[in-house]
Formats: structure tokens, C-alpha cells, sequence
């Protein structure tokens, strides 16, 4: 089967970023707040009346949801042009206004005592959102009065918002020039494509050659992303200080549902099996043959062991891979991901361009995916796309469900993603046909771990310090800097021998602004994920329903709910994160018995 690798986007809106159904739909939208706004005003509690303001609400969540996929994915494979911002401003003053009406629908909510709300929760039309209703009366009680509310959300546009926008603008522009040790020749190559080289690039001295340049270009931007997230950051922090929060750690826990205990766990756990990498990364300094392990080797791909010869995968045979996979767990997964390839729901074309990393965003109003990443034919490709495959299928086990019951945390959210990517890794790594093809595959296995075990925590430290010391005021570069370096050092546990001190300053996570502390749920959502790809292999046949009935319930209950209804674990103990910590001391065992012949 031969698929096509752009997506599809004229079925939401045709004609591009000037369609004129783009136009009406902005109207439609806008008339709708408006509606919105006089309904709520006029509104006495009650349980229909509830009933009604959330189904106006949640069409045009849908609305506005559909047209930001539909702008994000031009502006995706259009990366810098600047024909794009119009419009962002634009959907960014339909949030503004949808939020203010928002907030007097939440305060409504407060007006029902315990008792009445109970009861409203309690009838057929809201029963189903009772969870998502529940959060919104809790998120009441730290509102302000609604002039105050509105004044900050207007200021929002150019505060957080623009100062992240400013971000990509900055990264757009920024390019570098660096010498391919294989011909000498010097190329030049833009930030995206220099970020993607650096991950997949075979020859140890280019490798090295793209960081330090990488590394310098992101130093000669320091004093501009240095204001960017200075800014940011202090937007964030007077914004959750108005609210009530007492840390800058509260927000980012409630808004992915789960507890400080739960987090604490889990760290608790990668601190204490962080030694068993140091014994993978000495023996991949000696398959590469390097003496020093720095920050752009720790998931560089292995090249030259035995007699293998890494070949690229083209995308039709990723997609048949991927599809057959999937259909050893669950018959629906394949069949969607199948659906996905035919109908391009993903822009995977390899060119210039194109925004760097991968994501998948829903389209509430048809009910569907579009997946962004870029595909270069490397062993990590498949997983990548089996990785957004998944959290593509997370959504569409939603879609009869009302669109609040998909307003899943990002911390579940990695869930279905991960696991998928857990299916192929493994598949890739059981249909080697030699041993020296499954150390191969095995090294590109341990992608992920490195990334949630130590990138991740590094992340992690670095905003934690980062957040404490801007609230006594704006940090310098040369304290960015400081602060990440030290970041990685005690993350990695001192194996690397170069970091990456610039790293905060390289990374789109950190400018994100609609989600604080963007990193950490990732890690979560890894170890959630282990534990749910042990249980699929013990169930096997029986493991479909569970899953989707889990996924289902994503955005319907706390984390800690959901792993003790669909798991029967506590996430707040070292057990089950520890049990994900072992899956993948299996797998580095397993490298460094089949690596000793190699070596």
C-alpha cells in the first residue's frame, strides 16, 4: 500500500489559511460566545439550565478547537511565516472572550449548595460531565470578580501568549553552519532540522560538530530567549498568586489531576535506579567508539556493529509494520491506524520548512486527528509515528462521549501514546535477524528510557530552580545557564562528560504557555504506560476492552482514581512506579549480555 506522506487539511476548512468557510466559521463562533455570554448573565441555577450553558460551551470549545488545529497545522509545515500570526491573534481574542462568560458560568455553579449540586450532578444530562462540572465549581473558588478576570485574560494575549509566540518567532529565524566530517564540506541548516540531525546522525565527529554549533547558535539567542522566558515565567507566577496557589507547583499538579505525593513517588524512584544506566552508557561510549559521552550521544543510533548495515524504512512498510503490530493487541488499534494513513490525517514529508518535533491535535467538529511530525526513514520513525498513532486512538475512543469527558490531563495523555510506542519497539526488537540487529534495536529501545529517567528530570530540576529563584526577581542567562548545567549533572548522575547548559533556551517545553511545567507528565505517562503494556501481556485477548474502558475514563477521575479502578496500584507508593523502573533494567541486562561480543 502506498500512502501519502502530507496530510489532509482542506476537509476541515478547503482553500487554505484564506478559506472563506475558515471566515464563517470565525463568525459562527463569535455569535455563539456572544449567545453564550447573554444566557449565563440572565441564568438562574439549576440542573437544565446547567444542562443547556454546557452544551453551548462545549460546541464552541469544539469550534475553537477545530479552527487552532486547522491554523497550528499550516503554520506547522510553514514554519516563521509570518502570514499565520493574524490569525492566532485573532482565535487568541475568541479564547478571551469565551473565557469571561466562562468564568461567570463556573461562579454559577457555586451558587447550588452541596446538596443541590449533588443533585444536579446526579441527572441524565449531566451525568456524564459530572466530573469535568465538579473541577469547574473547585476552579470558582479561586476566581476574582469578573472585571479583574477579563482585564487578565485580555492581558494574557500580549503576556504569556505573546511572550510564547515570540519564542517561535526567535527559533524561526535561527540557523547554523557546521562541517560534515565525512566530506568537509560546510552546511548550513535551520534550528528544526540541526534538532533532528542531532538525534539521528551515525557519524560521531558531525554528530559533535552540529552540537557545538547548535550549542553556540542558541548562546548568540540567549539575551532574547532569556527575556522570553523571564517573562513568561513572571506572567505565570503573578497570575497563580492572584489565584491563591502557594506554589508554583500547585497549578501544574491540579491542572494534571494528580497529587504532590504521587509525584514525589515517582521521582523517589527514578533518583534511586538512575546507576543502572551508567554501565549501558559506558559500554555505548565503546560501540561508538568514544571516549567522551556528550549530551548528543545519549540516544545516538549505533552504526558499524558486527556485520549489520542499518537500512532506512521507507513509510509505506513503517505503516504496514505499525498496523500489523498493533493488531497483535487490539484489532481497533490497527484498524484506526490503518484509517489514519488512508484518509492522511499525518504530514510526515521530509523537507525544509516544517516546524521541528511531532504532535497530534483532535478536530472536535469532524470527529478526527491530525498528526504532525517528520519522517526520515530512521529505526526511531516508526515508533514516533506509532507514538502519536496513539494518542490519535486515546481520542477516538471519545468521540460519543461529551467533549468535556475528552479533556484528559496531559499526564494520562501519554498513555495510549507510549504504550503503542512500547508495541513497536518491541516488535522491532523480537523480529531482529541477528544479534547485532537486535542491539541495534535494542539501543534505539532505550530512546524513551534515557528521555523519562534522565533528559526528563533534568528538565524537571531546571524549572523547579528556575520558578524559585524568579519569584525574587528576573534570572540572567549566566544563571539560566548555571542552573540547567547543574540540572543535567545531577539528572544524569554524572555520566555525562559534555552538557548541553543552553538546553533551556533550545527547548520549546519550557516556552509553552498554556500548560506549566510541561515536562514532568511525560515521565508519568511512560511509567502509567509500562504498567499497562505488562498487564495487556498477561491478559491478551481479554486486554482490548480493559484498555479502551481505561482510556475512556481518562477525564473522568483523578490519576490516582484511575490507576486504582482500572489497575488496583497506588500511585502515591514506590511499587508500581518501581515495577516500570525493572522493565527496563531488563532491556539494558539484555543489551550488555548481546553487546559483549562486540566490544
Amino acid at each position: 500500500m502506498v500512502y501519502s506522506q502530507t496530510w489532509d487539511l482542506d476537509s476541515i476548512y478547503p482553500g487554505g489559511i484564506t478559506s472563506p468557510e475558515l471566515a464563517n466559521k470565525y463568525q459562527t463562533v463569535a455569535q455563539d460566545i456572544q449567545f453564550f455570554a447573554q444566557q449565563v448573565a440572565q441564568a438562574q441555577p439549576s440542573a437544565e439550565t446547567i444542562a443547556d450553558l454546557s452544551d453551548l460551551a462545549q460546541k464552541i470549545g469544539a469550534g475553537l478547537g477545530t479552527i487552532s488545529i486547522f491554523i497550528n497545522g499550516w503554520a506547522s509545515v510553514d514554519y516563521g511565516n509570518s502570514a499565520y500570526g493574524p490569525h492566532f491573534d485573532k482565535l487568541g481574542q475568541l479564547f478571551v472572550a469565551f473565557a469571561a462568560p466562562m468564568n461567570q458560568f463556573k461562579k454559577l455553579l457555586l451558587q447550588l449548595d452541596d446538596t443541590e449540586f449533588a443533585a444536579a450532578l446526579a441527572t441524565e444530562r449531566l451525568r456524564s460531565i459530572q466530573f469535568y462540572l465538579t473541577e469547574l465549581r473547585t476552579d470558582a473558588k479561586r476566581l476574582l470578580d469578573d472585571h479583574t478576570e477579563a482585564l487578565i485574560n485580555q492581558f494574557d494575549l500580549d503576556g504569556q501568549q505573546a511572550w510564547s509566540q515570540h519564542y517561535d518567532t526567535i527559533s524561526a529565524g535561527l540557523s547554523l553552519t557546521y562541517t560534515d566530517a565525512e566530506d568537509g564540506q560546510k552546511r548550513q541548516i535551520s534550528a528544526g532540522q540541526a534538532l533532528n540531525m542531532l538525534d539521528g546522525e551515525p557519524n560521531n565527529e558531525t554528530r559533535a560538530n552540529i552540537m557545538a554549533s547548535y550549542e553556540k547558535m542558541w548562546a548568540s539567542a540567549e539575551n532574547l530567549t532569556a527575556d522570553t522566558l523571564n517573562h513568561l515565567a513572571g506572567f505565570r507566577l503573578t497570575n497563580q498568586k492572584a489565584h491563591g496557589y502557594q506554589s508554583h507547583l500547585e497549578q501544574p499538579l491540579e491542572m494534571n489531576r494528580m497529587s504532590q505525593a504521587t509525584l514525589d513517588a515517582m521521582w523517589a524512584v527514578v533518583d534511586a535506579n538512575k546507576a543502572m544506566f551508567k554501565p549501558y552508557f559506558e559500554r555505548k561510549k565503546q560501540l561508538l567508539g568514544l571516549e567522551k559521552l556528550g549530551w548528543q550521544d545519549q540516544v545516538a543510533p549505533l552504526t558499524h556493529v558486527g556485520d549489520y548495515q542499518p537500512t532506512d524504512v521507507s513509510y509505506d512498510d513503517a505503516a504496514a509494520f505499525i498496523i500489523e503490530q498493533f493488531g497483535q493487541f487490539s484489532p481497533k488499534m490497527a484498524d484506526f491506524a490503518k484509517m489514519a494513513f488512508e484518509k492522511r490525517w499525518i504530514e510526515a514529508e521530509n523537507r525544509p520548512g516544517k516546524q521541528p518535533g511531532g504532535y497530534m491535535e483532535s478536530v472536535p467538529d469532524l470527529h478526527e486527528s491530525r498528526i504532525f511530525l517528520t519522517y526520515t526513514g530512521s529505526v526511531n520513525d516508526a515508533a514516533t509515528i506509532a507514538h502519536e498513532l496513539g494518542h490519535a486512538f486515546h481520542s477516538a475512543q471519545l468521540v460519543d462521549l461529551p467533549l468535556w469527558r475528552d479533556a484528559y490531563a496531559m499526564n494520562v495523555a501519554e498513555t495510549a501514546s507510549t504504550f503503542a510506542e512500547l508495541i513497536v519497539n518491541d516488535a522491532n526488537v523480537r523480529g531482529a535477524k541477528s544479534d547485532a540487529e537486535k542491539l541495534v534495536l535494542l539501543d534505539a529501545k532505550m530512546t524513551n528510557p534515557i528521555a523519562m529517567f534522565l533528559n526528563i528530570h533534568a528538565r524537571f530540576l531546571f524549572e523547579d530552580a528556575f520558578y524559585t529563584e524568579r519569584q525574587n526577581g528576573v534570572v540572567t542567562p549566566q544563571r539560566l545557564n548555571e542552573l540547567m548545567d547543574a540540572a543535567q549533572e545531577a539528572a544524569f548522575d554524572g555520566m555525562l562528560d559534555v552538557r548541553h547548559p543552553h538546553f533551556w533556551s533550545s527547548k520549546l517545553h519550557f516556552f509553552i504557555d498554556s500548560v506549566p511545567f510541561y515536562n514532568f507528565p511525560y515521565t508519568f505517562g511512560y511509567l502509567f504506560s509500562a504498567g499497562i503494556y505488562a498487564r495487556a501481556q498477561q491478559d491478551g485477548a481479554n486486554f482490548e476492552d480493559k484498555y479502551i474502558a481505561l482510556l475512556r475514563d481518562t477525564a473522568n477521575m483523578t490519576a490516582e482514581e484511575l490507576a486504582k479502578k482500572h489497575l488496583d496500584v497506588d500511585l502515591t507508593q514506590p511499587d508500581f512506579w518501581q515495577a516500570g523502573a525493572d522493565l527496563i533494567q531488563q532491556d539494558i541486562d539484555e543489551f550488555l549480555q548481546l553487546s559483549e561480543q562486540f566490544v
